[in-house]
C-alpha cells in the first residue's frame, strides 16, 4: 500500500471522528467509553500511565516527561490535544506522529463495537460516544499495539469524567488550577480542583505544581482519601535558577531525589523552567526509585524537548513566534516571557480568541506588552468575531486594527514589524488560531524572510 493510500485511510478515520460530537460538548460520563475499552480487552491497562491535567502548562509539562523517559530507553506514547495542524499530533510514539497506517489499523480495531456501544447508549437516552472519547480510545489501542512501555497521558478537559480517566495513572501530574471552563469545572478554583484531582487513582504518586492556598488543600485531601503520597512545588521540588540561553534556558532544578544543575532547556520562559522542574518530579517518582535520574540521561532528555506551539518560532526577518496562551494565565506567563527572554523593543500582537475564554482578561495581561494589537478571529465556529477581540482591546487602552482572518492579520503584523528595527510578532489566543499560523507560515516560509 502506498503512502497516499495510508494517509487516505488515516483522513477517512479523521472524518469519522469528525462527524461525532465535537470537543466543546462534555458531558461527566465515563462508563460508555469503558464500556468501548471492555470490548477491546482494555488496552490502557497494559502500559504504565502518567496522567496530567491543570489549567495551563499541561502540554509542555507532558511533552517534557515524554522525552526524559524516553531518554531510559523505554518506548513513549503521548496523547495531547488539541492538535495543530493534522490530527495525528495527538499521537506520538517514540517522539514523532503516529503514522498513517497506524492510526487506520486502529481505527480497524475499534469500529466493529462502535455501533454496539452507540446502541447502548441510546437504549440509555444518552448521546452516542464523541470525537474525544473516541480519539482516546484510538490512542490507547494505538499505544497497545506499538507497543509503548510507559503513556504520557494528558486530561482533555478536568479529570474526574474525562475519557482519558478510564486509565490507571501511576503518577498524577497537577499543573497550575486557575480559572478556566467555570461553566463545566465550577465557579471556583477549589471546586475546578475537585474535578482535576479525580485522577488521582488509589496508591498513586502525585506530584504538583506551586497552587494557591484552597487548591492546595483540596489536593492534600483527597490524596490523603486515596492513600496517595503527594509532592508540591516549592517545598519538595523547585526551580531554582534560571538563565537565557540561545534557544532556550539553562535551568538548575532541584527533584525528589536531588539537584540537576545548569542544564539546557530549549524553551523559552520562567514557566517552561517551573513544567520542567515538574515534569522531572514526576518521571523520579515514576522510575527514579529514589534515585536522581542518571546524569547523561537527564541531559538528553531535557535537550530533545519540544513543544511545538509554546513560543515556537515560525518566522525570521522579522521574527515571529506562536503562543497557544488562552486564558488569562497561559496570557500572563507570555508576557513575562517576552519582557524577560527575548530582546525587542515592541511587539505586535495578532489575537484571536474562542468565544467561551476570558477575552478581557486575556487582552489585560498582554495589553502592557502590546505596542499594536492585531485583532483577528480562527476559522472556527467557536471563535470569538474580530470585532469583539477589537472591542476587548480598546477597552484595555489599546488602538486595535481588525483583519478578517489569520492570513490578514500576519501579513498586516509583518509587514508592521519589518518597518522599523527592535519589533517582533507573536499571535496568540488560541490552539485554533496557532495551528492556522504555523501551517501558513510553512506555506509562505515566514523564515526566509519579509518581502513586501
Amino acid at each position: 500500500m502506498t503512502g497516499s493510500d495510508e494517509a487516505r485511510r488515516a483522513d477517512a478515520v479523521y472524518e469519522a471522528l469528525l462527524a461525532r460530537a465535537g470537543e466543546a460538548w462534555v458531558e461527566p460520563r465515563l462508563e460508555r467509553t469503558a464500556r468501548l475499552l471492555e470490548y477491546l480487552d482494555n488496552p490502557q491497562r497494559t502500559y504504565r500511565v502518567v496522567h496530567v491535567t491543570g489549567t495551563n502548562g499541561k502540554t509542555s509539562t507532558a511533552r517534557i516527561v515524554e522525552s526524559l523517559v524516553r531518554a531510559h530507553g523505554l518506548r513513549t506514547g503521548l496523547f495531547t490535544s488539541p492538535h495543530l495542524v493534522r490530527f495525528t499530533e495527538r499521537i506520538l510514539l517514540d517522539g514523532e506522529p503516529i503514522g498513517d497506517a497506524q492510526v487506520a489499523d486502529a481505527w480497524d480495531e475499534i469500529a466493529p463495537f462502535l455501533d454496539l456501544v452507540d446502541a447502548e447508549l441510546a437504549g440509555d437516552d444518552q448521546a452516542p460516544l464523541t470525537f474525544f472519547e473516541l480519539v482516546t480510545v484510538l490512542a490507547f489501542v494505538a499505544c497497545a499495539d506499538a507497543p509503548v512501555d510507559v503513556l504520557v497521558l494528558e486530561v482533555g478537559m478536568g479529570g474526574s469524567w474525562d475519557a482519558t480517566n478510564t486509565a490507571d495513572g501511576d503518577v498524577a501530574v497537577i499543573a497550575p488550577v486557575d480559572m478556566d471552563h467555570a461553566a463545566r469545572l465550577g465557579a471556583t478554583r477549589e471546586a475546578i480542583a475537585e474535578v482535576k484531582a479525580g485522577i488521582i487513582k488509589p496508591g498513586a504518586a502525585v506530584v504538583s505544581a506551586r497552587q494557591e492556598p484552597g487548591v492546595q488543600a483540596v489536593l492534600r485531601r483527597v490524596a490523603a482519601e486515596r492513600g496517595a503520597s503527594i509532592a508540591f512545588e516549592g517545598a519538595e521540588f523547585a526551580l531554582e535558577r534560571d538563565a537565557l540561553a540561545v534557544g532556550g534556558q539553562l535551568v538548575t532544578l532541584r527533584g525528589l531525589a536531588g539537584a540537576y544543575e545548569e542544564e539546557y532547556l530549549p524553551l523559552y520562559g520562567h514557566h517552561q523552567g517551573e513544567n520542567a522542574a515538574l515534569a522531572v518530579a514526576a518521571v523520579e517518582s515514576l522510575i527514579g526509585g529514589g534515585q536522581k535520574i542518571a546524569a547523561e540521561v537527564f541531559t538528553q532528555g531535557l535537550a530533545e524537548v519540544a513543544s511545538p506551539g509554546r513560543l515556537q518560532l515560525v518566522g525570521t526577518q522579522p521574527t515571529v513566534l506562536v503562543d497557544a496562551a488562552h486564558n488569562p494565565h497561559g496570557a500572563r506567563a507570555l508576557a513575562a516571557a517576552l519582557r524577560d527572554a527575548f530582546d525587542f523593543s515592541e511587539w505586535g500582537v495578532v489575537l484571536g480568541a474562542m468565544a467561551d475564554k476570558d477575552l478581557a482578561g486575556i487582552v489585560a495581561e498582554l495589553a502592557p506588552v502590546a505596542s499594536h494589537l492585531f485583532a483577528t478571529e480562527s476559522d472556527s465556529e467557536r471563535a470569538a468575531s474580530a470585532d469583539e477581540v477589537a472591542d476587548a482591546a480598546e477597552a484595555a487602552g489599546l488602538r486595535p486594527t481588525v483583519h478578517r482572518d489569520v492570513a490578514e492579520a500576519a501579513e498586516a503584523a509583518r509587514a508592521w514589524a519589518a518597518e522599523e528595527e527592535g519589533r517582533a510578532v507573536v499571535i496568540a489566543g488560541s490552539v485554533v488560531l496557532g495551528g492556522e499560523a504555523i501551517a501558513l507560515a510553512r506555506v509562505e516560509d515566514w523564515k526566509s524572510g519579509w518581502t513586501a
